[in-house]
């Protein structure tokens, strides 16, 4: 896909080193902007060593997050506490070695009724970010993981193309693998961020990262590729 920035690394260590540079990069010319900075986290081993990287490096280098405002591309419907929440997974790995201010962070709390959370967080993006021309919240920097089936966020090979379309900022997903029920970015709102940084890391997934990048492929990964201008994969596959 010639909008596709592809890079490789030798190791997760690595890709996960040049990820934090890129990011506080970006997060330093925004503030040089004098412009508020809104991203979307994701999940995932990869993410837990990249979010390790960027904190490390973050203190080390005396960056700022005051204009940072932090949001998840998806949410497993877990207590805050729980080992499977991705805001507990950043909260320990980057959020808390930074200090950054409770009112930055926009967790989803979905430990209610998915479609009152959805509908919440959907809102509160809605909020802080800026608005494209159809209306749809315009996320700085979006975070992306790869499954082995080539998901991203909560979104599934399987869904229905009826629940792809829908237009939805976050909605509620029951997954195919555990935890079942989910919060997740749709994929219109992923094609209207700014910048879209996929990281896709493991053994296993070499299948799925090639048929996402083949012409007419229809992966959760494709389908975000092919709605955007641009977006940029770092890999260790």
């Amino acid at each position: 896909m010639p909008n596709v920035e592809l890079q490789h690394f030798a190791s997760a260590d690595e890709l996960a080193a040049r990820v934090a540079a890129d990011w506080l990069a970006a997060i330093r010319t925004a503030a040089e902007a004098g412009s508020r900075f809104t991203v979307a986290l994701s999940g995932g081993r990869i993410a837990k060593t990249f979010l390790s990287a960027t904190a490390h490096r973050a203190l080390a280098e005396d960056v700022s997050f005051r204009h940072v405002e932090f949001f998840w591309g998806d949410e497993r419907c877990v207590p805050a506490t729980h080992a499977d929440s991705n805001y507990l997974l950043a909260k320990t790995n980057l959020l808390d070695h930074l200090k950054v201010d409770a009112n930055q962070i926009h967790p989803l709390c979905c430990e209610d009724d998915g479609r009152i959370t959805a509908a919440r967080a959907s809102a509160e993006l809605r909020r802080i970010a800026d608005a494209n021309a159809s209306g749809l919240p315009i996320i700085d920097l979006v975070f992306l993981g790869m499954g082995e089936d080539a998901h991203v966020a909560s979104l599934f090979p399987e869904e229905p193309e009826t629940a792809r379309n829908l237009p939805d900022i976050y909605r509620p997903v029951t997954a195919t693998k555990p935890p079942p029920q989910r919060i997740t970015l749709g994929y219109q709102v992923i094609a209207a961020a700014r910048e879209v940084w996929v990281l896709a890391s493991g053994a296993g997934k070499a299948v799925a990262l090639e048929a996402s990048l083949k012409p007419g492929s229809s992966t959760p990964l494709a389908r975000v590729l092919q709605s955007r201008a641009r977006a940029r994969i770092y890999s260790d596959i």
